[in-house]
């Protein structure tokens, strides 16, 4: 399997609550729901939908996990949502408990253990594990080069600080540019890979 990560993010690298006020306000952050005046569905409704299509299963943190299994399993007709509430979940996690993963399909990866679960499933055969949010989780991939590929949503705003998914360790790490697309908003989506990961 690859690991893939999709992130909403400012022009600063910022990827803390993309998705509404309350989301996420640790260290006093103030512009929840900043991704919004940018969304492009012409340009980002393809593009998700694509990266749910190569996904075997999706990962994620526990707040990110929480924020959609708030959002996810009540919606109905709607086949993005069926697809969400149907493929498997894995939630990194030193906190919860499998008893309290109540949204359909979801499994509990110890927080102690994520790391090393990871690569098992990269040494696995299947699709793409798909990350979605989940900051630092991501950071914690990408430090330990566990990312193949990095899909960004890049959002034309400045926000001035926030939480971010790009380890700040001093190591270099080079990555392959392999699309782009542009939407009417100012957003731009753009596809990285590491070098020598599987297309």
């Amino acid at each position: 399997m690859r690991i893939a990560v999709n992130e909403f993010i400012s022009l600063d690298g910022v990827v803390q609550a993309p998705g509404g006020p309350e989301e996420d306000t640790d260290g006093g952050f103030a512009h929840g729901g900043w991704s919004h005046p940018f969304f492009d569905p012409e340009t980002l409704g393809p593009f998700i939908d694509g990266t749910m299509g190569t996904a075997d299963a999706l990962l994620f943190g526990r707040r990110t996990w929480q924020s959609m299994a708030a959002a996810w399993p009540g919606r109905t007709d709607d086949p993005f949502a069926d697809r969400m509430n149907s493929i498997r979940k894995y939630v990194v996690s030193g906190t919860l408990a499998q008893a309290d993963l109540t949204w359909a399909n979801s499994t509990l990866v110890p927080a102690a253990e994520a790391l090393g679960w990871a690569r098992e499933q990269r040494a696995a055969d299947g699709g793409d594990l798909l990350v979605m949010g989940s900051p630092t989780l991501v950071r914690s991939l990408l430090a330990a080069d566990l990312v193949d590929e990095l899909r960004l949503m890049v959002m034309p705003v400045l926000l001035g600080g926030g939480k971010t998914v790009f380890p700040a360790d001093g190591v270099q790490r080079t990555l392959e540019l392999v699309s782009t697309a542009v939407g009417k908003t100012g957003v731009l989506v753009a596809t990285y890979r590491r070098p020598g990961a599987a297309a």
